[in-house]
């Protein structure tokens, strides 16, 4: 099992909507190396759950990977922001996974904090300017997510 972080602004895709769904796919995604983390992802994969451009930001829930491979269907949709023109049925230029809601966190664990408590080479996303919305996370660093939250690791 892996871990990853996983960002999606709460206005847009929030931890709320995820719970009220109970699965979603995790579309939209164009860039490569985002891209290329979720084909990376195995059915089992753990997620944090990352309100980005919030006040503040942070880690607020926890999802699991349910379905991997599944083909974005928003590249083939023209009234889609996330439209490709050069994607075709033949010839898919993405593609994203499902995750199922496994909980929201009693608290937030904010950007600030998590700065307070972890190098850019412990994780990514506390590096000033990082923009990415997927990022791994490795074993350690996610049980000590979990401690800072005062919370059982879950997995």
């Amino acid at each position: 099992m892996a871990w990853w972080l996983m960002k999606s602004e709460p206005d847009v895709y929030g931890i709320g909507h995820l719970q009220a769904e109970g699965t979603t796919l995790w579309d939209g995604i164009r860039n490569y190396q985002a891209r290329n983390f979720m084909r990376s992802m195995q059915v089992g994969d753990l997620a944090f759950f990352y309100h980005s451009n919030a006040s503040p930001p942070g880690i607020v829930g926890l999802m699991e990977v349910i379905e991997t491979g599944v083909v974005d269907p928003s590249q083939f949709d023209p009234t889609s922001k996330y439209h490709d023109p050069a994607a075709t049925q033949e010839a898919p230029r993405w593609d994203c996974v499902r995750l199922a809601y496994r909980r929201t966190f009693p608290a937030m664990l904010s950007l600030d904090r998590l700065r307070e408590h972890f190098s850019v080479d412990d994780l990514a996303v506390v590096r000033r300017g990082n923009r990415l919305s997927i990022l791994p996370v490795s074993d350690s660093s996610a049980e000590r997510i979990f401690r800072l939250m005062g919370l059982e690791p879950d997995g």
